[in-house]
């Protein structure tokens, strides 16, 4: 006997709940970006339409993932590890204060925070937070992956190398010496812990997100 189930389509032709995969394939192929999710009943699909997180429909546990494979990658929509740790930061101004942290995904229990720096850049933040996270945890003996929504930063701390237009001052000597202090714990450490793309289109703001936008 086949089991009932119910489609839930998040981004498609049309949102909803659909009773058969005929009609949630109507709403989904063809469509660029398409998001769904099959359910075991109507009361699941609907409270799943009502959710603000959705990263929390599509988590999965680290050993069901290959994170040797998913280094500075964005995973599938229907892989997001939900034990794991997000950074973010944020920056009032170009140039302008900085500050940045980091949570452990699941719980959103803040595990350490940056106060603001003057004349700084939202990149150089990303970066700090991610190399902040790596010591963190590295500390902890803990290989848990890192999420950051910032491609410019993944890829400093992937090269080792930071890029930066702004210019070092007196104003700003505190984040360019937090950023030397950082390129030197990567090249004198080694770490396992994979740093993932986080997916906003799929999974909306990433959890540390200072909600400044």
């Amino acid at each position: 006997m086949t089991t009932k189930k119910y489609y839930a389509v998040f981004k498609g032709r049309e949102i909803g709940i659909f009773t058969s995969w005929a009609a949630c394939e109507e709403q989904i192929k063809g469509f660029s970006g398409a998001l769904y999710k099959s359910f075991k009943t109507r009361e699941e699909a609907e409270a799943a339409l009502g959710l603000t997180d959705r990263a929390l429909l599509f988590q999965v546990e680290p050993k069901e993932v290959n994170l040797w494979k998913t280094q500075n990658k964005i995973l599938p929509a229907n892989e997001f590890i939900i034990n794991s740790v997000c950074v973010d930061a944020s920056c009032i101004g170009n140039p302008g204060e900085v500050e940045y942290r980091g949570m452990h995904t699941a719980t959103r229990k803040i595990i350490f925070h940056k106060r603001p720096m003057a004349n700084g850049t939202n990149n150089l933040g990303e970066f700090l937070a991610i190399v902040h996270a790596l010591a963190y945890l590295k500390n902890q003996g803990s290989h848990l992956p890192i999420y950051s929504d910032s491609e410019t930063a993944i890829l400093w701390v992937e090269n080792k190398k930071v890029r930066t237009k702004l210019v070092k001052r007196d104003s700003n000597k505190e984040i360019f010496d937090l950023v030397e202090r950082g390129l030197k714990w990567l090249e004198n450490n080694e770490y396992t812990n994979p740093i993932l793309k986080w997916n906003t289109a799929y999974w909306g703001e990433i959890p540390a997100d200072f909600g400044r936008k």
